[in-house]
């Protein structure tokens, strides 16, 4: 059988296959997600994220530099509030002495040298478990935009190298960037959530720092009137543009594997780098198949991350940054 074309000639073999292969993976595509924890000696493991923990500032000390020596160069930071200081305003997100602020501190102290990304939201803070602020049944657009600047500014007078804003109200990143530059804070980047869809995928994450909206009468039961539907894409790219007119250094797409077109569409419009958030469903999904023998984890994972970076993901956050670092280093 006589042919010109045969494409598997380029898959003959392991060295083939490796001069033929299009996209690859490198430790500074990706962040580290991380949570502290009030209190001392705490490494506590998240019950829906096997293998990931919650760590007191002690202990979390410690996993950034395992991370660093791993070599991973970006973290994103997160906190678990304790419900005492939480309330409808959020006004322990802006405590100079907050947990927050003291990790942002110890971080750079530790490892100057790692790109520090905080998260923006009031969830944490809320008590209501909302990004903002609720009033009649009602989340708040321009009274949480200020609340979420002031806190992106108390993030970056801790030292953060970037705020990253998952809350998903309109005009925040011209309200963070004004502020921040008002504020002497001109290089201070912006990571934002630009497409963040209201998908089940999240679970595990609010688990994680007790951030679900709660069951209470005249309180939104979702976030569905901030967070984007999943069946729009079109609405993806007008967030998207806004964000970038607005002053963006970043755009993200979060989830990442159920939304890969968005990634991509994304990618062609950006003129900024595209990040993804691998998120805690994703992750939990693959442990727990892996655990009941259905797939094999470590390829999974490399899969999985391989084709976010393909949709075009510049960088990845995602809470398999330990096992990929390793993998990597050991390929």
């Amino acid at each position: 059988m006589s042919m010109l074309q045969r494409p598997r000639r380029l898959r003959q073999s392991a060295a083939i296959r490796g001069i033929a292969q299009e996209t690859h993976l490198h430790p500074s595509d990706f962040i580290a997600p991380l949570f502290a924890v009030e209190g001392e000696g705490i490494k506590s493991e998240i019950s829906s994220m096997p293998g990931y923990f919650r760590y007191s500032l002690d202990l979390l000390q410690q996993e950034v530099l395992d991370l660093q020596a791993l070599g991973c160069t970006a973290l994103l930071l997160f906190v678990k509030v304790p419900d005492h200081l939480k309330d409808n305003e959020g006004e322990e997100a802006v405590n100079p002495d907050g947990l927050m602020q003291q990790a942002i501190r110890m971080i750079k102290e530790t490892a100057p040298d790692m790109l520090l990304m905080t998260d923006v939201a009031l969830d944490p803070y809320s008590s209501l478990g909302h990004d903002g602020i609720v009033e009649d049944g009602e989340i708040l657009n321009d009274e949480s935009v200020g609340a979420l600047a002031e806190m992106a500014v108390s993030h970056a007078q801790a030292g953060a190298d970037f705020v990253a804003p998952s809350d998903m109200m309109d005009g925040r990143i011209e309200a963070m960037r004004i502020a921040l530059d008002t504020s002497g804070f001109q290089n201070v980047g912006i990571m934002s959530y630009s497409a963040k869809y209201a998908s089940c995928f999240y679970g595990p994450f609010r688990d994680a720092l007790d951030s679900a909206p709660v069951d209470m009468e005249n309180v939104p039961r979702d976030k569905k009137t901030y967070q984007m539907n999943p069946a729009n894409a079109i609405e993806a790219k007008r967030e998207v543009e806004l964000d970038l007119l607005e002053g963006a250094d970043m755009v993200m797409v979060k989830p990442a594997m159920a939304y890969l077109d968005i990634i991509r569409q994304t990618k062609e419009i950006s003129t900024v780098p595209v990040s993804a958030y691998h998120v805690s469903g994703e992750y939990a999904m693959i442990k727990a198949a892996a655990a009941n023998g259905w797939l094999n984890e470590e390829e999974a994972m490399v899969e999985s991350l391989t084709a976010i970076k393909r949709a075009g993901a510049d960088l990845i956050a995602t809470y398999f940054v330990r096992d990929i670092l390793k993998y990597l280093r050991n390929a």
